[in-house]
């Protein structure tokens, strides 16, 4: 059953200053820009929310820069735009590699990096990276900025510690060391949700390996990492691996598939980054 449209509310802040006043004055109001997930939940009349803030025209939250050594991607950088920037690429390569498995173009001209955090879908492609790359969560509200470590910005399924009256402003990334490397496995390579994804960064000092799909949020593996870290072998560690995700059977895949095919990726990843 569609969503009736008439019955729906839609803020059109000119700046980042009244969208926030929206979201303080105007009740709950659901943030929406790209909507590659929202007219989705429309169509099939899912949508719990009637009212809406527009924020596509704010400028505020776009940009990709480097300050001080960070990376600081605004929340309503495009997947296209990730793609594209020689910033990124050079930074992030595993980012990009996500963004380009991300739908199709159109998709990847809509949906942007603020929204696929927001949504909070465990199968979302960026998020993975953002948590091997030990990215920060920049919100604003009405008191102003907080930071919110990646790994700490979700509470549960689709849960996350951003208030009502708070936006994603940005993501920021420090400077990788080490290779970076990403895999996607579903359906098809692109314009397919993940079955398992992985995302991983290999270096002298420290592994890290994030993977999506495999339990009710994005999950850092952090016994896996410091099985790796110690020298075990690859069957080892990917025992302890196995441990540590809760796959479920849903549309997409079963868990007996996903609790088969990541040990093979992070062999693949502990191959690649030799």
């Amino acid at each position: 059953m569609r969503t009736a449209i008439s019955s729906l509310t839609l803020l059109r802040p000119r700046t980042l200053s009244e969208a926030i006043a929206m979201m303080r004055d105007a009740g709950p109001v659901t943030p929406l820009a790209g909507c590659t997930d929202l007219y989705v939940s429309l169509q099939f009349g899912t949508a719990r929310a009637t009212s809406y803030v527009d924020l596509w025209p704010l400028r505020e939250l776009r940009g990709i820069h480097v300050k001080s050594g960070t990376l600081r991607l605004g929340a309503l950088t495009t997947f296209t735009e990730l793609i594209a920037s020689p910033i990124v690429r050079r930074r992030v390569p595993m980012l990009v590699a996500a963004a380009r498995e991300i739908g199709g173009r159109q998709i990847q001209n809509r949906g942007t990096l603020g929204g696929n955090i927001a949504n909070g879908s465990p199968a979302g492609d960026s998020l993975p990276v953002l948590l091997a790359a030990d990215a920060t969560i920049v919100l604003i509200g009405p008191g102003g900025e907080r930071r919110i470590p990646f790994g700490l910005f979700y509470t549960g399924y689709r849960a996350t510690v951003r208030q009502q009256d708070e936006l994603i402003a940005a993501v920021e990334i420090p400077r990788i060391q080490g290779k970076q490397w990403w895999r996607k496995v579903g359906t098809r390579r692109a314009q397919a949700i993940s079955k398992v994804m992985m995302a991983g960064v290999r270096s002298s000092r420290e592994v890290r390996v994030a993977v999506g799909s495999v339990a009710p949020t994005p999950l850092r593996l952090r016994k896996t990492e410091d099985a790796l870290s110690s020298g075990v072998s690859i069957a080892d560690a990917a025992r302890v691996l196995t441990e540590e995700i809760a796959p479920i059977d849903d549309i997409r895949s079963t868990a007996d598939y996903r609790r088969r095919v990541t040990p093979n990726l992070l062999a693949q990843f502990w191959r690649d980054t030799a």
